[in-house]
């Protein structure tokens, strides 16, 4: 995908788009590359790649929220800022929290968040679990990106909403169905799933889409190696 084709691509998901955000993604993407000659951030770096894979799949979000309409949004395991930094840089009304438990990135996120002057966009070194725990209902939106099992997630995502927020998880396979009983355990429920292949190359992606109904239960998130050993 070329940047010509990443604009077209972009605008047929609703999106405008400026030479801006256009330059701030330039910029991301060598930052990507650098960095990742020193540290493992991604196994993709060629920049049509980084511009698919990473940048307009962060995009896809919008085909299940308008994100015009959110407020604070954290995303767990954002890795090397997916798609957090992304959905900052075409939202900048999003307060963003990114949330991850390896310090490497964590300096990486906030090297490009000074050379993008980007505000209103946190991050957090902490494992998912412990963040959840001590951070609990003060989301309208969480995403995570290829994160745990869907269980583990929905553990790890819904403490962090509040009421009738929403959890986005972002897969490449729909595996929700094996989340039935952590949804009932933590009063939570299926409000969309949406299917599609990215373009030109078309891998597979899933959006699954979980509403939080009611308060969560102050036992959850549970200690991670109880989360490992048995999952809701």
């Amino acid at each position: 995908m070329n940047i010509e084709e990443f604009k077209e691509a972009v605008k047929a998901l609703g999106i405008s788009i400026t030479n801006e955000e256009i330059s701030k993604l330039e910029i991301y993407a060598a930052l990507l590359k650098e960095w990742n000659e020193k540290i493992n951030l991604t196994a993709i770096t060629d920049k049509n790649q980084v511009f698919l894979k990473h940048f307009y799949d962060s995009l896809t979000i919008v085909k299940v929220l308008d994100l015009n309409k959110v407020d604070s949004l954290c995303d767990l395991g954002t890795g090397a800022g997916f798609p957090g930094v992304v959905l900052k840089i075409f939202f900048p009304n999003l307060k963003v929290t990114l949330v991850d438990a390896l310090n490497k990135r964590i300096k990486f996120l906030e090297y490009v968040i000074n050379k993008l002057s980007l505000n209103n966009i946190t991050v957090i070194h902490a494992r998912a679990e412990e963040y959840a725990k001590e951070n609990r209902e003060c989301f309208d939106v969480v995403t995570a990106r290829a994160l745990s099992s869907f269980p583990v997630l929905l553990e790890y995502g819904i403490a962090l909403l509040k009421v009738n927020g929403h959890l986005i998880a972002m897969r490449g396979l729909n595996d929700s169905n094996d989340g039935s009983n952590a949804l009932k355990k933590l009063n939570s429920k299926i409000n969309n799933i949406i299917e599609f292949e990215l373009p030109f190359e078309n891998s597979r992606r899933t959006l699954i889409d979980v509403v939080k109904l009611t308060k969560t239960s102050i036992k959850y998130p549970r200690r991670y190696v109880e989360i490992k050993n048995r999952s809701l």
